[in-house]
């Protein structure tokens, strides 16, 4: 059984597409990462390394429910067998089995965001040939300058992702900051990719952010200056990084 937190009357469920070893060794991801970082990370949550020293990625996306109301799904994990992500990734995913362990139907899916446009966050977006949106009652949630973004990030993605959500008349762009519910926000996290964007939840006494690729590994909570190697603009994640953990750090819930 997939697991849970409930936040109110919210509960978020962590789904786990698949997981398995970086396809690099860690210290290549975070090459500024000093072994006493590397040491406290590894203190603060053990399962994300291996006895020989690997970084054990779980790839996960999280759903959003009120009640028994409809579902909103942050990010679409690595896909099918045949994903944009195959070539590097764990697929096929489990994320059909996740949901329906979770009592959810793709049909109860009523928004997905996409934090970004990188392969193992969108492979269960659309499916098929012709590709058709997996979840068919939900409206897909993109930030204007990733969708603007989607050619330089990889070749296939207008014609691959865009164009048969936009056929389908399931693409909502949106710019900036976007309130889905009193209680769910978009907040633009940049950096990672041009419109990388995270989710923010706040109840009366609890917040929880799901942050994409904003942050990817703990050691980025031990120091979050660190930079990621596979960021399309270090700098430019870093501040969204340092910026958005200060302001929840400084400001009441």
């Amino acid at each position: 059984m997939p697991l849970s937190r409930t936040l109110g009357s919210i509960t978020v469920t962590a789904l786990t597409d698949g997981e398995g070893a970086f396809f690099q060794p860690r210290q290549e991801a975070f090459p500024h990462a000093t072994a006493e970082q590397w040491r406290e990370a590894d203190r603060r949550d053990p399962s994300s390394v291996t006895a020989d020293g690997q970084w054990w990625l779980p790839f996960r996306s999280f759903a959003i429910r009120a009640g028994d109301g409809p579902v909103t799904l942050v990010d679409a994990g690595i896909g099918p067998a045949d994903a944009p992500a195959a070539s590097w990734a764990p697929v096929p995913g489990r994320l059909p089995a996740e949901l329906a362990a979770a009592g959810i139907d793709p049909a109860d899916v009523d928004t997905v965001v996409l934090t970004h446009l990188h392969s193992d966050h969108i492979g269960w977006a659309v499916t098929g040939t012709p590709a058709q949106p997996y979840f068919p009652n939900a409206s897909y949630l993109l930030q204007r300058a990733e969708v603007d973004a989607a050619e330089t990030l990889s070749p296939g993605l207008p014609a691959g992702l865009i164009t048969p959500l936009r056929a389908a008349g399931q693409l909502r762009v949106v710019d900036g900051e976007a309130a889905l519910t009193p209680a769910v926000r978009l907040l633009p996290t940049p950096g990672h990719t041009p419109g990388h964007q995270s989710v923010l939840l706040t109840t009366a006494d609890e917040r929880m952010l799901l942050t994409g690729d904003l942050l990817v590994h703990t050691v980025q909570l031990v120091d979050p200056d660190l930079p990621y190697a596979h960021e399309e603009d270090p700098e430019t994640a870093r501040k969204s990084r340092t910026n958005l953990l200060r302001t929840l750090h400084d400001s009441p819930t």
